[in-house]
């Protein structure tokens, strides 16, 4: 996982968590990331020291960064996301197509889960479904 600092472009600052660079790439370009304060897609990343992790240094590092207020959080985060996943079914690669069945009726209404490519949910957002990306995290938070 990869931790970029952020800022929107009413200065107001956060973290993002993304599974690789490019993630966070896709994430502007597709309106996924938005601020957290305001609402606004423009986000840009600020400067950041490049964190070199030795063996030795690995386990500090992670005693810093993952402070217990962070740690509860997260944990909520993902109690969260596994709450959304045992209550929806995952329809993998045709989320899209199962999703406009549902909002045009074809379909009964029933919580679904699955992976769309940043112009599918694009496609999805302008003809008006509702859709929200669920956040990939780390395994070991504890």
């Amino acid at each position: 996982m990869i931790r970029y600092s952020l800022r929107c472009d009413s200065a107001h600052e956060f973290e993002g968590w993304f599974s690789e660079s490019a993630d966070f790439d896709r994430q502007v370009a597709s309106g996924f990331l938005t601020c957290p304060v305001c609402n606004s897609g423009a986000i840009s990343k600020l400067l950041m020291a490049p964190s070199v992790s030795t063996a030795r240094k690995k386990e500090e590092v992670q005693t810093l960064a993952m402070d217990t207020a962070r740690k509860e959080a997260l944990n909520k985060l993902k109690e969260a996301v596994d709450a959304i996943k045992a209550n929806a079914e995952d329809v993998g690669t045709k989320f899209p197509e199962e999703a406009r069945k549902i909002h045009y009726g074809e379909a009964d209404a029933k919580g679904i889960i699955g992976k769309a490519t940043p112009d599918e949910a694009q496609s999805l957002v302008e003809e008006g479904i509702e859709i929200a990306a669920i956040p990939v995290l780390p395994d070991d938070i504890n």
